[in-house]
Formats: structure tokens, C-alpha cells, sequence
């Protein structure tokens, strides 16, 4: 059973999208929130008024994982000013959109710092401060349903998240003795900036290929991960959460169904 973390949540690039949602969501389950940006600072003071228009508190932080070891810095600031540490949700993320043979090494390795180091480092430090604390707590990792299927042109993101997930397992492994849960939550496609489709609601019937015939809405993913971060889900961890609206399930059904090999340049 839980020995009462602390209901104090920092969540990386909450500025917008599926972080956005999710401090909202927990702020709504009572709980304190560190809110991360990396470029827009006037989002995320808008999400830290959200924060407190739930009477939480909140706190601001810049946060640039294209250096992650200063950047995972932030965690230990977020949290001495909030006044402790309960919940880690690493949200922050890249991408790519280049068939790997094209694609230098210094592009393949900021994605790799950004979506696999940064949350590495970030989950290192709040770890140990769950462990000084005695009283347990979550982290819990965003990958996507490319932690298990690949995707042309994404190869830095897919092998970023990929990592993200076996690294949450052992971590999962390596802190359950200190009352620490760690799971990934894997959405699919999500209507926010990265997807290009910030502030458009998922439209029913546009995704005609996916079980669920749309793309998600960040609310959607912010509801699993509040759940994880949750009392209800004490007993869970070394797992994965699919949000994806049935995607994941069309992998040969779906490569039965096309009728041309245009899906090989992405």
C-alpha cells in the first residue's frame, strides 16, 4: 500500500498539449504542480494560473533537454520550492521526420538527449529524493505506441522511446522496495502542436484506418496518467498504458489493406 507520497507533481513540457492537460488534471486530484517549458514561458504561466484557479500551487521553470543534465537540474528547484516530490511525469519530447540513411549523427543524437537522456536524468533525480523522503512515490514516463512499432522516418524517436520504456522497467525493477511505481503511458495519435493540430478538437471519422476513427484528444492522455499517478493504482508498475484508440492493433490488418508500396517514403 502507499505510505502517503507527497501530492506534489512536476510535469516536463506542460506548456501545452498532453502536459498542458495533465497539470490540470492533477491539479484537479489535489495536487501541487512544477510546470516545464522549453521556448514559451507565457504558455506556461497560463497553465500555472489554471494550476492555482484549482487552489494548488504552482511553479515555473525553463527547462532546455537539448542539455539534459542541466536542464534535469530543474527537478530539484521545482521540488524545493513546492516543497517536496511525489510524482514525476516526464512529458517532454522531439521528433523526426527523415529516413534514417539521410539523417547525421548530431540529429540523431539530439533527439536521443531530448527524449531518452533527458527523462533518464529527470527520473534519476526524483527518484533519489522519493527515496530520502521515505514516502514513496510515481514517475511516470510518455512514450508513444512507437515504444513498440516503428514508423518511417521517426527512427531517433522510435529508438528513443523504445529505451524509455525498458528503461521505466528497470527502474520499476530497482525502486519498488521504496514504495515507487514507474510505468509508461503510449499514446497514439494526439490533436496537439507536435501532430499539427493544436487547438482543433479530434474530428469523428477522420482517422477511417484507426479501430476508433479519430485522433485522441490530450485530455484523453492526461486522464491515464493522472490515474497512474494516483492512489488506485498502487499496485502497478513496469508497465504500459496504450492510448491509442485500438492503433496499435492494426499492424497486419493494416499492411494487408494497402494497395501500393507509397508507404515506404513515409
Amino acid at each position: 500500500m502507499d505510505k502517503g507520497y507527497d501530492r506534489i507533481a512536476v510535469v516536463t513540457g506542460a506548456n501545452s498539449g498532453i502536459g498542458k492537460a495533465t497539470a490540470v488534471a492533477l491539479a484537479e486530484q489535489g495536487f501541487d504542480v512544477g510546470i516545464t517549458f522549453h521556448t514559451d514561458r507565457n504558455s506556461a504561466d497560463e497553465v500555472a494560473e489554471l494550476v492555482r484557479e484549482s487552489g494548488r500551487e504552482a511553479a515555473v521553470r525553463q527547462h532546455d533537454l537539448t542539455d539534459p543534465e542541466r536542464a534535469a537540474r530543474v527537478v530539484d528547484e521545482l521540488a524545493e520550492e513546492l516543497g517536496g516530490l511525489g510524482v514525476l511525469i516526464n512529458n517532454a519530447g522531439t521528433g523526426s521526420a527523415e529516413p534514417l540513411l539521410d539523417m547525421d549523427y548530431q540529429r540523431w543524437r539530439s533527439v536521443l538527449a531530448v527524449d531518452l537522456d533527458g527523462a533518464f536524468l529527470c527520473a534519476q533525480r526524483a527518484a533519489r529524493r522519493m527515496i530520502d523522503s521515505g514516502r514513496g512515490g510515481r514517475i511516470i514516463n510518455v512514450t508513444s505506441v512507437h515504444e513498440e512499432l516503428p514508423r518511417v522516418g521517426a527512427g531517433p524517436y522510435c529508438a528513443a522511446k523504445g529505451g524509455l520504456r525498458m528503461l521505466s522497467r528497470v527502474l520499476a525493477l530497482e525502486l519498488a522496495e521504496y514504495g515507487i511505481t514507474v510505468n509508461t503511458v503510449a499514446p497514439g495519435e494526439i490533436a496537439t502542436a507536435m501532430t499539427g493540430q493544436e487547438d482543433r478538437l479530434p474530428q469523428i471519422g477522420s482517422r477511417p484506418g484507426y479501430p476508433i476513427a479519430r485522433a485522441g484528444d490530450a485530455r484523453e492522455v492526461a486522464a491515464a496518467l493522472a490515474f497512474l499517478a494516483g492512489p488506485a493504482a498502487s499496485y502497478i508498475t513496469g508497465t504500459t498504458l496504450f492510448v491509442d484508440g485500438g492503433l496499435g492493433l492494426m499492424g497486419p490488418q493494416a499492411g494487408g489493406a494497402l494497395g501500393t508500396g507509397d508507404w515506404r517514403h513515409g
